[in-house]
């Protein structure tokens, strides 16, 4: 149902989890532990499947956080639950607050979580192409300063992201990551297809957390389009032309 990072295993009074599409409710396209609240999925089933998960982590479903996700660079703070029908609009969440999840929502984009375990500050950032090129991962860390922590001491873990092998972008893709900095070349490999490249997604988001001076950060290593048995994935979904797909959510709590 869940997988989790070895290294914020280790972290004392941090429960964690990258959920997977196994053990919920959902049927279809969205079987089964679909998370989101935007998908064409039965209402119901989704909030069965989110009580499962924050039951997961040991919170109530009241203090299971999630925003309005709209690949931006922006993350915000929150110290109560939210309200799931005035959702805030943004792609990242920090707080101190202990036994409130926060939790973010992907099906290929990547899931970073963060703790800083001295401050007792964590956060969570839906990081896909654009939020990551635009600055959400630094937000999360400013934000996360703001409360207390040390950039030198936040952990990172990656869950589950479209990898290189699936991820085929047009040029004018690859132009804009150049237009914003020459270097972004290396995150790029060619393509079969004439114009065309192979673009890095996990290397990309390694590095903008390395610039942004987090340097202990860990990805699972797991691709969301390759593995169709325990992940949902937007790009896979539209080579099939499917109607739908569901969404993981990956969260992290301080403990109570």
């Amino acid at each position: 149902m869940m997988l989790t990072s070895p290294s914020l295993s280790r972290l004392p009074g941090i429960a964690h989890a990258f959920f997977t599409r196994e053990g919920g409710v959902s049927q279809g396209v969205y079987a089964s532990l679909n998370g989101g609240l935007g998908s064409g999925d039965e209402r119901a089933r989704v909030v069965e499947n989110r009580k499962r998960m924050a039951a997961s982590l040991g919170v109530a479903p009241e203090c299971f956080a999630t925003v309005f996700q709209v690949h931006s660079p922006d993350a915000i703070v929150i110290d109560k639950p939210l309200d799931e029908g005035a959702r805030p609009h943004a792609d990242a969440m920090v707080t101190r607050r202990p036994g409130l999840a926060i939790a973010v929502s992907s099906a290929d984009c990547g899931p970073i979580l963060f703790a800083d375990v001295e401050a007792r500050v964590i956060g969570a950032a839906h990081a896909g192409w654009k939020g990551a090129l635009t600055g959400v991962i630094e937000a999360t860390v400013e934000a996360m300063e703001g409360q207390g922590a040390r950039r030198d001491r936040i952990r990172v873990a990656l869950g589950p992201t479209i990898s290189r092998a699936a991820y085929e972008v047009g040029p004018e893709f690859t132009a804009r990551f150049l237009e914003n900095e020459k270097a972004n070349a290396r995150f790029f490999a060619p393509s079969s297809r004439q114009g065309h490249a192979m673009f890095d997604l996990p290397a990309f988001i390694g590095e903008r957390l390395r610039k942004a001076g987090v340097e202990r950060v860990e990805d699972l290593g797991r691709c969301t389009y390759a593995d169709e048995a325990l992940f949902f994935s937007y790009r896979r979904m539209a080579h099939r032309g499917e109607a739908d797909y569901g969404r993981h959510l990956s969260a992290i709590a301080l403990k109570a």
